[in-house]
């Protein structure tokens, strides 16, 4: 192809030298060309004024040539070199080498406690240039928490998979704010051999880094009731637990804790799979998120709200004392002699509100929630009722996958659940005291604490640090309710909190320190009866309340003598001599 078109060049330069070899030896018309023997004076002939027409000068011609040839021969030795030195080597090249788009990474952003502590951090890769490794802060309690990432991964020519060309986020924080920590990735064009050695790189698009993230977590805080939570249930035998701590104003979570737990860092890496298949077999359950799906008998922590419910019906004067004598008995019309007894865990005397919440007296309500003899209680519907304006049997919208909403016991839930069981009197005794088929999660418990201590204002739970109260200018606290209760019952109900700490169940936290109110609970679990769940919730300081918190240990014996509220006496402690601050 390209000898022809030298060819067609020599005949186009051949052709119009041959037509002007002929035209010197053809006369010129007279008609053509001529100089008007009559031209006026004032004609400048310079000027051609006066002549039609002029012969091309030879010269004129000679200087076209040269142009011509010399182009022609400048174009006609590139393409000689192009085509004939070099043409193999060139044409070797092409086949070989290969043009491709490569991604280039973007450094995942930093994720950050609420005092700039790196919590996740990026390092150089040894074994690559492509991208950072992710390096996990090794505090104990975190991993639920953060989560960890996938690296992205390459075929067997060296290219990164499409659909893994960013890092794969698996849990936590990391999966959760993925969009705000991944950044934008840039991309260049390398040109590759054969063999797939880089021969050249050009940057078309600069990557943008991912956006550092500050939690609202304090890393000493989350460190040290971790640790607590550990040591309480390696002391007596709990096969599961979690705790937590929120500011009642921010809904802001400054600590939680999750046990068992797998390790973020191992995740990460993915290459100790011994360890890894030993956490999936596990039955104690470490990829499970206690806080938001983990569910659990409450226990006697509900009657916190039905009290709220009995004061708002006016069931019972808060004054009115109930005699506990150990037990309550309900006849049995079919069999009389065989009346149903349901058992309280001592015998508290006569009780009223304030100091069955502080007790935890079963009898009291048993009576104020399913009525007994004269005394009128508010039924199950009011206890549902109260139930899900604190928020449970919803989620709470935390900023976390796969919460739960757990289940509040009623008659329908029971037909659908019992083959259409009818419901009983001593159902509504049992859900009055969070047993029967309550379920709640550990975030939906503490917040709801925390509406008792704000007095009304259903928080939403958030791990991002927002630092403004909800009433402030700028507040980015969101709220998902109120519960529009007379302020002089969450009084009521406080106090009764506090004097479970100087006068009841949670005596281990009548601190001199810090004024703490707080209500234990202990749900039966198993047919057996055998295991417990032990809670604590509570809120502090006492008159000024700025923290709510809640603990939940798992599967301990029933005899034991370390429950929950010892993971809050531990904590509480170590604040009073390393972080005394919280406790103001």
């Amino acid at each position: 192809m390209n000898l022809k078109l030298i060819f067609n060049m020599f005949y186009q330069l051949k052709k119009i030298f041959r037509n002007h070899n002929r035209s010197k030896n053809r006369d010129i018309d007279p008609d053509e060309i001529f100089l008007d023997s009559q031209n006026l004076p004032e004609f400048d002939t310079a000027q051609f004024e006066g002549r039609i027409e002029k012969p091309i000068p030879r010269s004129a011609f000679t200087t076209l040539l040269f142009f011509i040839f010399f182009v022609g021969g400048v174009f006609i030795f590139k393409l000689w070199g192009l085509q004939i030195i070099s043409g193999e080597q060139f044409r070797t090249r092409s086949d070989n080498n290969n043009l491709r788009h490569t991604i280039i990474f973007a450094d995942r952003g930093l994720i950050l406690d609420r005092n700039a502590v790196p919590l996740v951090w990026n390092t150089i890769n040894p074994e690559s240039n492509d991208f950072s490794l992710r390096v996990y802060a090794t505090s104990t309690g975190l991993s639920t928490i953060l989560g960890y990432v996938k690296y992205p991964t390459k075929d067997s020519k060296g290219i990164y998979y499409q659909d893994q060309d960013s890092f794969n986020a698996k849990d936590g924080i990391e999966k959760i704010y993925n969009a705000e920590l991944l950044g934008k990735n840039g991309t260049k064009i390398t040109e590759t051999d054969v063999k797939g050695n880089v021969i050249s790189e050009s940057v078309i698009e600069l990557p943008e880094d991912g956006k550092n993230l500050t939690l609202s977590i304090d890393i000493k805080l989350q460190k040290k009731l971790s640790l607590a939570l550990l040591d309480i249930a390696d002391r007596a035998g709990y096969k599961g637990g979690a705790s937590i701590v929120m500011d009642i104003h921010t809904g802001e979570i400054l600590a939680s804790s999750n046990f068992p737990e797998y390790d973020s860092q191992i995740m990460n890496y993915g290459t100790d799979n011994k360890k890894i298949n030993s956490w999936i077999s596990d039955k104690n359950h470490p990829f499970l998120n206690r806080l938001i799906s983990g569910l659990y008998t409450p226990g006697s922590i509900m009657k916190l709200f039905v009290a709220l419910g009995v004061l708002d019906q006016g069931v019972i004067s808060p004054t009115k004392q109930i005699l506990s004598t150990g037990s309550i008995s309900v006849p049995n019309p079919f069999f009389p002699d065989k009346p149903s007894v349901f058992l309280d865990w001592k015998a508290h005397g006569y009780v009223d509100l304030r100091h069955a919440i502080a007790v935890s007296s079963n009898v009291y309500f048993y009576t104020v929630g399913g009525g007994h003899r004269a005394q009128k209680g508010i039924g199950i519907g009011n206890i549902e009722k109260y139930a899900q304006m604190f928020g449970f049997g919803e989620i709470t919208g935390v900023d976390f996958f796969g919460e739960k909403k757990g289940t509040i016991p009623s008659p329908e839930w029971k037909k659908q659940n019992f083959n259409g069981e009818i419901w009983r009197i001593g159902d509504t005794y049992n859900t009055a005291i969070g047993q029967y088929g309550f379920q709640v999660s550990l975030i939906q418990v503490v917040r709801a604490v925390s509406a008792i201590a704000n007095e009304g204002t259903l928080l939403i739970p958030t791990f991002i640090k927002v630092g403004k109260k909800a009433e402030e200018k700028g507040s980015r606290v969101k709220i998902s309710g109120i519960v529009p209760l007379d302020k002089n019952f969450y009084t009521i109900v406080k106090e009764g909190m506090r004097l479970g700490v100087t006068d009841g169940t949670s005596g281990a936290l009548n601190f001199p320190f810090v004024e703490v109110a707080s209500k234990t609970g202990t749900a039966q679990i198993g047919t057996s009866k055998n295991l417990v769940n032990s809670w604590v919730v509570g809120f502090w300081p006492y008159k000024d309340p700025k923290y709510a918190y809640a603990v939940v240990m798992e599967r301990g014996s029933k005899n034991n003598q370390f429950g929950a509220v010892l993971v809050m006496k531990e904590l509480f402690e170590w604040m009073n001599v390393y972080v005394p601050e919280y406790l103001k």
